[in-house]
Order: C-alpha cells, then structure tokens, then sequence
C-alpha cells in the first residue's frame, strides 16, 4: 500500500525516502471499510483454505510489515491484512479516545465482515496481540486460534528499565528509555525517538535493513498521530484502558505465544505471562529480539504454518493417501539445481555443469527451480523445470524496477529485495520437503545460502554454493554509511561460514585465485582474495563451449550468412531489460561508425525480456530477440558491444573477440568484480557511460577496435586477450560436485 500523503514529510523537512518495492504477491482483492468515520484499506490475498487475519501493530509500523509472511501464507491459506488507524493509507483520528484496544478490535470485526470472512486464525504481533485477545474474548465464535508474536499489551509483568521514565511525563535526560516521551516526540525529538526503538526492536547483529525499514515506516506518520496511538493504548488523554488479564480468560480458541528472549522493548516473561493467562503454547526464540516476523522471517513462517494446520485441520488440504516410498538402493541419484535468473550467463553455465555431471553419473535426474527468462533457455535444452517455478518472484523484474539508464545500484537493489528472497526460500523449503534430493546445487542462489544458514536445521540434503565472485564492495560516492553496510553484509557471511561449514559441502569459485579482487571485506575482517581461496575450490572458468578455431569461425561466419567483406558488430545487454538505454544509444551511433567502417553490419540482440519492436530503427541494423545460442555469433563477430556481466564478457574473451563494456553504474560487481577479471585476462575495453551516450564518442571508440576494416582488406582486430580461458571449467566444476551425489 502506498504512503499516507498528509504525512510523509511533516516532521522534519528530510527528504521523502524511496517506496518500498512492489509487493512479492499483489492481492486477489482490496477494499476499504469505513468503521466510526475511519477508512481501513483491506487486502486478501489468496482464495482457498482457512483465513488467517494478520493484525496491524502500533502505528509506527503499516501492514506491509508482514511482507514477508503474506506470500508464504497466501500459497497455504487465505489471508487478510488490513493498515490499522493511524498507520499506512488508514485514516488518522484524533485524540486518545479514537485509538483504544476496543477499537482496534473493532475495526478487526469490521474488516472481516467486509472481506466476507466468517471466522480466522488472527495473528497479532507486539501491541496486536493485545487486540487479538480482545477480539477473540467478544467475538469468540469469529476466532478460530491466536498467534500472539512478542505481545506487547497490558499485563502484570515488571519493566524497570522503561517503568522510571513515565510516557506522559518531562524527563531531565534524553538517553535510553527516556525517549519513550509525548514531550521528547512533539518536542523535535522524533527522529532521535525513532532511530532508537527500531535498533531496540532488532537487537540481533546484521539487522540494517530491518532498522532501515522501520526508520522509514515511522516517518509515514506524524509525531502527533504516534502520540495519540500511544495515549489510546495507555487508556491516557480521556481513553479508557480495560484491563487485559480477566479478557484472557474468556479466550476459549488454542493459543500460540512467540517471544525473543533477548527482546529489549518487551521481556519474555510478557509472553510467558500471556501463555499463562490464555493456556497456550510457548515458544521462545533464545537470542531472537522484538521483530522476529522480520528478522527470523522463515521460522516465523513455518511456526504459522504448523499452527494453522493443527487448529483448522479440517479445512486444510489433506495430503495424497497414497504413497510410493522407494528403498535406497533402488533409488536414482537425484538433484535440484538453483539457477540465477538475473541474466541468462548463470544459466548457460549451469547447463554445461549439468551435462558435464550427468557424464559422472548417467542415472541423476535434475529438476531446476529458477525463473523466467532462464526457464526458456533451459526448456529449449530439454531440462526439466519444476513446476513450483511458477510461485517464484522474479527477481530479474525486481532488478529492473530499480535501475534507470543504465544505473543500477547491485548492492542497494539486493538489499531491497528481501521479501523476494524469503518468498523464494519458503518455495525451496516446500520443494525439498516434498521432494528427495540428494544434491542441491546453487549458482549465486543468495536466499537459499543465506537462510539455510540462518536455519541449519533445514538442510538434509547435499549442498553446493557457487559463484562467480565474492564479497559486497561499496561504491565511492556512497561515502562512510555505504561502506559500512558492505562491511557489515561481508561480516555476517564470514560468520556464518564460520559457525556452519556443514552447510555447504562444497564452495565452487568460478574462476582462478587471480580472478579474486584483492580487496578487504572491510575495516577488522580478512581480505577477500585470502579468504576466498581458504574457502572454496576453483573450478576455473566455465563457458560451456569450445571456443572455434580460425578455420571454423570462417565456417561459422558463412553458416549464420556473412562473407567475408561483412564486418559484423553484436550487441547485446543480457537477459534483463536494464540495458535498453545503451541499446539506444549504440542505435545512435550506428550511422557514424557505418561511416567510419566500410561494410559494417549491426546485429543487436534485445534479450527476451526488451521487445526488438521498442528500439527506433537504423539501417544496417539486424533485430533479434532472444537467441539461444548467442555464443556462436559472439564468436562470429568482429567486434561486440555489451554491458559489463561476466558472461558475455568472458565468452568474447574465450573466443578472442574484441569488445566494448559498458558498466552500468553503481553495480559494484560490474564496475569492481568483473572488471579486475577482465583486465587480469587483458580482455575488451572498458567504455564509460558517458562516452556511451555521446553517438560520435562512441562510433570512434568502435571504429578504432577494428583494423583494416575496408573490404577486401586485412581483416585483423585488435586483440587484447593475453591469458588463455579454460575449456574444462564445466568438467572440473562437476568433478567437484560428483562426489556429493
């Protein structure tokens, strides 16, 4: 949902922060429902199963909280959401009165009579599990169980640390809970007050983006509307407070209680308190802080899950009666290979090293989990694509909607995509669980990587990670607070590696030790190039093609119809569709370099996910969309300019090609990574954007890579490459892999 406008920038003049990304799964339906004059935008998401009804929390924080709960859930189950008064696009009340528990409860009765909802699992979180208790205690035929998450609400339990400084009251200090103030809030202390509760919510280490989200949530709102959400809920300022211990007891439903131990806004024992009270289930997160459906978003998800099942067991849908269960020893070799979708690079390598594995073990079947545009290479193969692909969110759109011509901030966009990578988790997690697989291999799958580690619990399967590169490196204008944030996401692999080497059984480096940049994760940590090859094998690097001799590029040439006087420029900017804008530009500057160069023929091939038909047409031009077999005319061309993804960089480069790359800006991975390797390799000319867009600039920068291009002439190229490129890197790297199965 998106900001409420009279709030967004009131506060302090800052400026107003990016939208959060698009949501991983869009509603089936919205609707508002007015309840006393408020609007409360509502949103379902799913249509079959039990509904289960995720509450708004205190108005600092909207709905979209539970962004990384929603998808999971809507594969499972119908749910609801709805923004909570004084939150997200709901309405803003005034004064005390209008924010009680009993409201909230009664917008939560409203919202399921609008949604047509008869009855709901409700999940509150923080202050929601104070509303939930008050809707399952008045409308208790409406709630069929109750999650409360880290309750937040009115129960005897002491708090001496935030008990000595008094909400309502002026406080002679400004640390620590004295911030938790009416006077410090409307008093220019806002953004101090904010900063603060969010770092409390996440007291777990390598939490920045949950903190970040928060910070930028809180500023939807005004000091004034957090003030009186907060008076309503204290039963200050003419609100009433009911007390919450003797509605427990009218909770007839089952009950679930989740609390952190190391929760610093609300101790455990508020939950242990609640369980009591309620006769429910307790499950303590030990380590785990305030936000745990945020920071602990898989376990969280799976707690649900369970929950919902074991409470409505009758309106879930039951599992197959009929079963096959196969002895080992009759058993084929089976594996599930995760495929990167950002780029078809990953997937042309994936391929050899699938084919190169089968020769190890001719019985391995393997199913892909990846996504579009990778599913039509691989369909084209004759692989066999999981069918849970479908519920994947794709990445490459995600990536997309964060660049702009041909400015991608990689680092940043990874970041935002967190509630795509626990979406796509959670789809593994159901694959492997419904599925036997003795191998799981991952090409850059950094979900995966990343939550098995966080839940080394799930893994009961062989595990390969691999990549092309390694280690998060801060752009320069991104100043002190960037490279921090890189530090600190190098940080927290580095420990995770070192807690649980049992995770992967093998860590592939596509490539050689040279190929590592020699830079250090940050201040404290190792260098990257050290660390690296203490860590992983090196597979070299994996084309999957021979490059051609001479005599069969010429043969090669005559097969995709040029002759001999035909000088052929390719240029393509991968599987996504972040390079259009250097598509334009080369367009631009095709009628000069044709001018520069006798019998210069362009074939740009726009990748399946830019339409050929958007590009402005130029003689000379060839327009190809998706080419399955892009190598053959790479290694073709006289010359190729492309974006600067390894790939296609390192398949010109095998094939002795020369070419222009253009790095999109900000992609630390292109302008860092990819092009030490390039230039280790002496490969390709490295052109900078702004010379990309100047059409004369450019048709020199073309020219000047071809020598004695006029026809009949001597047709040599400038060649760059100096160190040769493996041709077994598919073959070394399933070596690596074949034992494991």
């Amino acid at each position: 949902m998106s900001t409420a406008p009279e709030d967004t920038a009131e506060m302090t003049g800052r400026p107003v922060p990016r939208p959060d990304p698009a949501p991983v799964r869009p509603p089936d339906r919205t609707g508002v429902v007015v309840r006393d004059g408020v609007p409360l935008p509502w949103a379902v998401h799913g249509t079959t199963g039990p509904t289960v009804l995720l509450l708004p929390t205190w108005s600092l924080v909207p709905s979209r909280f539970w962004k990384a709960q929603v998808p999971f859930l809507a594969r499972h189950f119908r749910v609801v959401t709805f923004d909570g008064r004084g939150s997200g696009d709901a309405g803003r009340p005034e004064g005390a009165a209008a924010y009680t528990d009993e409201q909230y409860a009664a917008d939560a009765a409203a919202v399921l009579d609008d949604t047509g909802t008869r009855a709901a699992v409700v999940v509150g979180y923080s202050c929601g599990a104070a509303w939930a208790v008050h809707l399952a205690a008045t409308h208790p035929g409406r709630v069929q169980g109750i999650v409360a998450i880290a309750p937040s609400c009115g129960l005897a339990v002491a708090a001496p640390e935030r008990e000595r400084y008094a909400w309502d009251a002026r406080h002679d200090t400004t640390e620590g809970w004295a911030k938790y103030s009416k006077a410090y809030w409307l008093g220019g202390g806002y953004d101090d007050y904010v900063d603060f509760f969010a770092r409390k919510m996440f007291t777990e280490p390598h939490s920045t983006k949950q903190v970040e989200d928060v910070v930028r949530w809180a500023h939807e709102i005004s000091p004034q509307t957090l003030a009186d959400t907060t008076a309503g809920r204290l039963g200050l300022e003419g609100a009433v407070r009911t007390p919450l211990e003797p509605l427990c007891a009218r909770v007839s439903c089952p009950v679930l209680v989740v609390h952190g131990t190391h929760d610093a806004v609300r101790p455990a024992a508020i939950g242990e308190r609640l369980a009591a009270l309620t006769g429910g289930e307790l499950v303590l997160v030990d380590g785990g802080g305030h936000g745990l459906p945020a920071r602990d978003p898989v376990r969280t998800n799976l707690l649900l899950q369970d929950f919902v099942e074991r409470t409505v067991p009758d309106h879930v849908v039951p599992r197959p009666r009929r079963r096959t269960w196969t002895r080992a020893p009759s058993r084929h070799r089976r594996a599930l290979y995760l495929s990167s979708p950002i780029g078809l690079g990953h997937a042309r390598r994936d391929l050899a090293v699938a084919r190169a594995l089968r020769d190890h073990h001719p019985d391995l079947e393997v199913d892909w989990l990846t996504q579009h545009p990778v599913t039509r290479l691989l369909a084209d193969a004759g692989e066999r694509v999981h069918p849970a692909s479908a519920w994947l969110a794709n990445e490459s759109a995600h990536v997309e909607d964060e660049s702009a011509d041909h400015d991608l901030h990689a680092f940043q966009a990874i970041r935002r995509m967190d509630a795509i990578m626990v979406n796509n988790f959670m789809v593994f997690a159901d694959v492997v669980d419904e599925g036997r697989y003795d191998l799981v291999v991952g090409d850059e799958a950094w979900d995966v990587d990343h939550f098995l580690h966080e839940n080394p619990e799930l893994k009961r399967f062989a595990f390969a990670w691999m990549t092309d590169f390694v280690g998060w490196v801060p752009m320069p204008d991104g100043g002190a607070a960037e490279a921090a944030l890189t530090a600190d996401y190098n940080a927290e692999m580095i420990e995770q590696r070192a807690r649980y080497r049992r995770v992967r059984d093998r860590s592939v480096f596509v490539g050689n030790p040279a190929d590592v940049v020699d830079l250090p994760f940050g201040p404290g940590l190792p260098g990257i190039r050290e660390w690296t090859e203490e860590n992983f094998d090196f597979a070299g690097y994996v084309t999957g093609f021979v490059p051609p001799s001479a005599t069969e590029r010429d043969a090669l040439r005559r097969d995709l119809g040029y002759g001999p006087d035909d000088v052929l420029c390719v240029v393509t900017v991968g599987g996504s569709a972040v390079g259009a804008s250097l598509l334009r530009h080369v367009l631009d500057a095709v009628p000069a370099a044709r001018r520069l160069v006798d019998g210069l023929r362009v074939l740009v091939v726009t990748g399946p996910r830019i339409d050929p038909a958007s590009l402005p047409r130029r003689r000379g031009v060839a327009y190809r969309g998706y080419v399955p077999d892009l190598y053959r005319h790479l290694a073709a061309c006289d010359l190729a300019v492309v974006q600067g993804g390894l790939t296609t960089c390192m398949e010109l480069a095998a094939a002795g090609r020369p070419f222009l790359y253009v790095p999109l800006r900000h992609h630390f991975e292109q302008n860092v990574h990819v092009r030490h390797r390039l230039e280790r390799y002496g490969a390709g000319r490295c052109v900078e954007y702004a010379e990309a867009s100047d059409p004369d600039a450019l048709a020199a920068a073309m020219a000047a890579e071809l020598v004695g291009s006029r026809p009949g002439g001597d047709r040599r190229t400038v060649a760059r490459q100096r160190l040769a490129i493996e041709a077994d890197g598919a073959a070394r790297a399933a070596a690596m892999l074949a034992d494991l199965l």
